[in-house]
């Protein structure tokens, strides 16, 4: 997991660099120039020769870092332009420095510190750039665009849609993209880019809604920053990262003597008559974790209709029958909820008495999580002190699953300005209820008792439609039953089944597309999510 940074953090972790470990801030630029600059060769397939390179400048630090990315492209044997978005006088410290080298560097420098004399270049431009690099403002910005440069920035944003469309321009934005404030807002006029070079850590404007998406792909890039400072920051937001994902399968991955009782029970309680397939889901989902043994316990009216769909490999049994009685005591981890009916006296009783007398991990999702609601839902009553399976907390983990309207739910209310702030409603929430809170939704938020907050970056808008929440409700109780056998920390867990359900859900998107992926085409996906991240593994 990566810490994520507001933007005062990382001036402060700039400063400390030079202050305490004696590194220039002129190396820091030049090394996050040559940083830009290698992901640039890196898209356009190894080499910038001939390639025409337009680099839009703010008087900053941003543009001192696009100034140097301008002379190392040219003496790569790019065609260069350099725009610098003031005078030069007008420039300080480093950044000064390098628009002054790239001056004499580079095929063309313009000085353009005003509306007609933009006006007049781009009218006359060909506009026939390969590349454009976005170093105007990066986490320098704090307030919305305004005057001549918003003009400025709507003509670019207008021109780099249309070139990326149908010309295939790669715009890269350094930092962060121009309009974006660094703490998750946006400036009004946005230039969106294909790639995002950002330096040290994250910004919270690179991977929160409504931001991460202007940015397109992120890379995160070290240019020599010491990760003790970093870790010296007082943040307790973070993103997860693949290697999240590649360290907990390494952690979980299979022996010479691995067989099913080593590698955890997973106990899925789910279904009705109604809504048999979401069990369905569930189930056929945890089998394919890695997990050991799966079995789906669902009521008996339903228990036909799911066995007809159901993966042989599951184990179905009927709640209250001795199978289940037998069975349940040796789960790994449970899962409650998917498709079960929050109307049925029976089945609330029965959550009840699994969440309160819990001794494994418990996944509460869907028609479960109404018997957590307020006023006098689960989470009002007191906790019961269990051994713990999770390390950070004293109680054995329970893991709520909401949606967003779920989530308002849970918080007693209907406002939906009750989560506008859905970091700050996320940590609230797992912090003073003692919980594992995965709210779904546009990039899934995980929290912590303990107040730390992740975000996952994998998933997309596909993933919004029936059963996808049944599936990642199976992915969760197949991961963390096999977390418990192995005694994996449980946070880490959720957090890697998390990450490796979006990312199934990526590779469904680009084999069949949003409107035709399928829940069930996101399980089938399992396969080769967990291919590529074994593959890093290994």
């Amino acid at each position: 997991m990566q810490k994520v940074l507001t933007a005062a953090q990382m001036s402060e972790v700039d400063r400390l660099t030079t202050e305490r470990y004696g590194i220039p801030s002129i190396i820091l630029m030049e090394n996050a120039a040559h940083a830009v600059a290698r992901v640039i060769t890196e898209k356009l397939g190894g080499s910038v020769k001939g390639k025409s390179v337009l680099i839009l400048c703010g008087k900053g630090n941003n543009g001192g870092d696009g100034a140097a990315v301008g002379r190392i492209m040219q003496l790569a044997g790019a065609d260069v332009e350099i725009v610098l978005f003031a005078d030069l006088d007008d420039t300080l410290g480093d950044a000064r420095i390098n628009f002054s080298t790239a001056r004499e560097v580079v095929g063309i420098f313009r000085e353009i510190p005003n509306l007609d004399r933009w006006t007049s270049w781009f009218e006359s431009s060909t506009k026939d750039w390969d590349v454009v690099v976005d170093a105007i403002f990066g986490s320098g910005l704090s307030r919305p665009i305004t005057g001549w440069l918003e003009t400025v920035f709507r003509t670019i944003q207008i021109e780099n849609s249309t070139a990326r469309q149908f010309d295939g321009r790669l715009v890269i934005a350094v930092d962060l993209p121009s309009g974006v404030i660094a703490d998750a807002a946006t400036g009004g006029e946005v230039l969106e880019s294909d790639v995002t070079v950002t330096f040290t850590a994250p910004k919270q404007g690179n991977v929160l809604p409504d931001t991460y998406h202007l940015g397109g792909e992120l890379v995160v890039a070290d240019i020599g920053t010491s990760y003790d400072l970093i870790d010296e920051v007082d943040s307790r937001l973070f993103a997860a990262t693949e290697l999240d994902a590649v360290l907990w399968l390494s952690r979980s991955g299979f022996t010479f003597d691995s067989y099913k009782n080593k590698r955890g029970h997973a106990l899925v309680i789910a279904g009705s008559e109604t809504y048999s397939g979401a069990a369905v889901l569930a189930g056929n989902s945890a089998i394919r974790s890695g997990v050991g043994l799966v079995t789906l316990a669902c009521p008996p009216e339903a228990k036909t209709e799911i066995a007809s769909r159901l993966l042989p490999e599951v184990i179905l049994a009927t709640l209250g029958s001795p199978d289940f009685d037998e069975l349940a005591p040796k789960a790994n981890a449970i899962a409650v909820g998917p498709g079960l009916s929050a109307t049925e006296p029976e089945i609330e009783s029965f959550v009840r008495k699994i969440v309160e007398e819990r001794t494994t991990p418990v996944i509460v999702d869907a028609g479960a999580l109404w018997f957590c609601n307020p006023p006098d839902g689960l989470l009002q009553k007191p906790a019961l002190q269990k051994p713990a399976r999770s390390k950070g907390t004293d109680l054995t983990p329970l893991i709520l699953t909401p949606h967003e309207g779920e989530f308002i739910r849970l918080l007693g209310t209907d406002d939906t300005e009750a989560i506008k702030d859905r970091v700050a409603a996320v940590r609230d929430f797992a912090t003073a209820n003692n919980v594992i809170l995965v709210l779904k939704g546009e990039r899934v938020l995980i929290g912590h008792p303990d107040g730390r907050v992740v975000v996952n970056p994998t998933g997309n808008s596909g993933l919004g439609k029936a059963g996808n929440g049944d599936t990642l409700t199976g992915v969760l109780v197949g991961f963390c039953a096999q977390a418990a056998a192995m005694d994996i920390d449980i946070f880490e867990t959720v957090v890697a089944a998390v990450y490796i359900a979006g990312l199934a859900g990526d590779i469904a998107e680009k084999k069949y597309g949003k409107r035709v992926m399928t829940a069930s085409d996101v399980r089938e996906c399992l396969t080769e999510a967990f291919a590529q991240c074994e593959l890093k593994a290994s």
